[in-house]
């Protein structure tokens, strides 16, 4: 929904230039969504012969990107998609591995659009819901049980015939590749919007497809969903 990624490349390239080093996008694609420790696990395995540790380095990323994040741009589509939604009474909530507080940042100066959400927000660090970290699906699952009342059953248990079908209702917005996964483990409908650097390295993206791959959210049509149109 806004330009994150963005800012956590600049972020993260700016720590690992000191060490001549380089995040690459056949990198970041195994990071984007996953829980903060996780992704920072990872991107530092792929560079075992620099100095950092793992909490120093989170320290430095994290002091960098919250002077950011205050900036941070909504992507192009998404005020128009969710105010039309909002406007059509269609349920919707945010699931995010973002940790609250870094949520709150990120969002504090777009109200007018999150706001829209009236607190239908469930962040990777809810430890209330013992959930996993994308590409397990348990996020998206939460966020439709307990922020949408649905009957979706739970994550790590056998949902029923009545629940699956319910999960089927869904539709995910994704971005990352690991959202993507989590989105179709979940058995929800996934609409991709990956950035075009992303489907440059992601050519193999496991058994989850997703049901919609477009450039932007300016490309979504919602009627092809069985949502109201746009006002033409």
């Amino acid at each position: 929904m806004i330009d994150s990624e963005r800012f956590y490349t600049i972020v993260t390239n700016k720590i690992l230039e000191r060490y001549g080093k380089e995040m690459t996008w056949d990198i970041k694609a195994g990071l984007m969504g996953k829980p903060e420790i996780d992704a920072c696990k990872h991107l530092l395995s792929f560079f075992p012969d620099i100095h950092i540790s793992l909490e120093a380095f989170m320290k430095e990323r994290n002091e960098l990107q919250d002077q950011l994040w205050p900036t941070v741009p909504i992507l192009p589509g998404v005020a128009k998609l969710v105010q039309h939604l909002k406007k059509h009474n269609i349920p919707m909530a945010i699931a995010t591995g973002s940790r609250r507080e870094k949520y709150k940042l990120k969002t504090g100066h777009h109200q007018d659009i999150f706001g829209l959400f009236e607190g239908k927000v469930v962040c990777g660090d809810d430890t209330q819901f013992n959930m996993r970290g994308k590409p397990f699906p348990d996020i998206f699952i939460t966020a439709a049980r307990e922020m949408l009342g649905r009957d979706v059953g739970d994550a790590q248990g056998e949902p029923t015939p009545t629940q699956i079908a319910e999960r089927a209702r869904a539709l995910v917005f994704e971005d990352g590749l690991p959202g993507m996964q989590a989105g179709k483990r979940a058995g929800m409908n996934v609409v991709w919007v990956p950035d075009p650097n992303l489907l440059g390295v992601t050519e193999e993206t496991g058994p989850e497809i997703a049901d919609q791959v477009i450039r932007s959210l300016e490309d979504f049509v919602p009627e092809q969903w069985g949502l109201p149109p746009y006002d033409s």
